[in-house]
């Protein structure tokens, strides 16, 4: 991991950990009378002559988020408005007429994109089990892009990122890989030999659900002023308020992630002993089909998500998630708050999940407090 200085931002030591880095990276320098955090810049428009001349060709907001999350991933970053806005730039990096190969636990807001654009005859999809490398593998015979997520929504599904990245490499294919769940505290693909990592830095970076901020971090320059080009273009620039809440949010996010997936590895150990639960999943509980491969590709930590199938029907489900106090049912995840949510509910993944699912994302509430409403809930529900 290399954090050069640019002039604008404070030159990070070499031998600091990514915590540090989170805390430090994107500052101004620090000269006598400097503002500890980037301004943001509230502007549309800028005097000539200059390099950013117009709001969508950059903000000095931007760049130090850029300078954050480029220097904690290893890479080239550029922001987007959301992760889908991030996740869509990506995607038109397959050549018209190519292939994509792709999970069949790709988030569904990320898999309707290449739906739409098979649909229209832009590429083609292929789909493979992201814990079966020899299927991702054979899939990416020919492909032009490997599409993964570290830990795949809803049903933490972990993907071998250093040998599908490798097989990618040698079939001429650019490997991706959605770290959202993971953050660049608990995994970095770019070291792992991805081409392109995304964060929806709506989730954990951002961590308090009060913005909307896609990244794509690069290996490769060229890849990272395509993507910027397409930004400028397309018009999906990230807000400046945006950029600084999720800069703000970044330098909290080791204490936070560390809470939090303490709690998440409790509730999981918990919720697989309960009479009310038929299933957890979860790559951090030693029993779990994924654990061995998330002991070698997510050696600090498996985050803090978690799902569960609850032992009733889906009436006793719905049941189960009204009668949570503290618990929020409410979609997205990262935040400091718990968020809960049956998963069936979205045609998306439907197919792909047990009606009874529930998602859960948890945050750094007490973790006893957390336990005692999904505990009382559930025995309630299905008594």
């Amino acid at each position: 991991m290399t954090h050069p200085a640019d002039g604008t931002h404070l030159e990070l030591d070499e031998a600091w950990s990514a915590e540090t880095v989170a805390v430090q990276a994107g500052r101004p320098v620090r000269v006598g009378g400097a503002p500890m955090n980037a301004a943001i810049t509230m502007t549309s428009t800028y005097v000539h002559d200059a390099a950013i001349e117009y709001g969508r060709d950059g903000n000095p907001g931007w760049v130090a988020l850029e300078t954050a999350l480029g220097a904690l991933d290893g890479g080239r970053a550029v922001t987007f408005a959301s992760g889908l806005a991030a996740a869509t730039a990506i995607a038109s990096l397959v050549p018209a007429g190519g292939t994509v190969a792709l999970s069949t636990s790709t988030y569904f807001g990320v898999r309707n994109i290449f739906d739409r654009m098979e649909k229209d005859g832009r590429l083609r999809i292929r789909l493979a089990p992201a814990d079966d490398t020899a299927a991702v593998l054979a899939a990416a015979d020919g492909a032009d892009m490997v599409w993964m997520e570290s830990i795949a929504n809803p049903l933490m599904v972990v993907a071998d990122i250093p040998a599908i990245a490798a097989g990618a490499r040698e079939r001429g294919a650019i490997s991706v890989v959605d770290a959202t769940f993971a953050t660049p505290l608990r995994q970095r693909p770019l070291e792992m030999g991805a081409d392109i990592v995304l964060h929806s830095a709506t989730k954990f970076i951002g961590g308090h659900s009060d913005l909307l901020v896609g990244a794509a971090i690069c290996a490769d320059d060229a890849h990272a002023e395509y993507l910027r080009v397409y930004r400028h273009d397309h018009g999906a620039v990230p807000g400046n308020l945006e950029a600084f809440l999720a800069l703000r949010g970044l330098r909290t996010l080791a204490v936070r992630l560390d809470r939090s997936e303490a709690s998440a590895a409790e509730l999981a150990r918990r919720l697989a002993t309960h009479p009310g639960v038929s299933r957890v999943y979860y790559p951090g509980l030693p029993g779990d089909p994924q654990h061995e491969r998330a002991l070698r590709v997510l050696p600090d930590g498996c985050g803090s998500m978690l799902s569960f199938e609850v032992a009733g029907t889906v009436a006793q489900t719905e049941a189960f998630l009204s009668r949570l106090r503290l618990l929020t049912h409410a979609t997205s995840l990262g935040g400091v708050e718990s968020l809960i949510e049956r998963r069936a509910r979205y045609a998306g993944d439907a197919a792909l999940v047990g009606a009874t699912l529930c998602r859960l994302s948890v945050g750094i509430e007490g973790v006893e407090d957390l336990w005692a409403d999904l505990n009382g809930a559930l025995r309630a529900a299905l008594a």
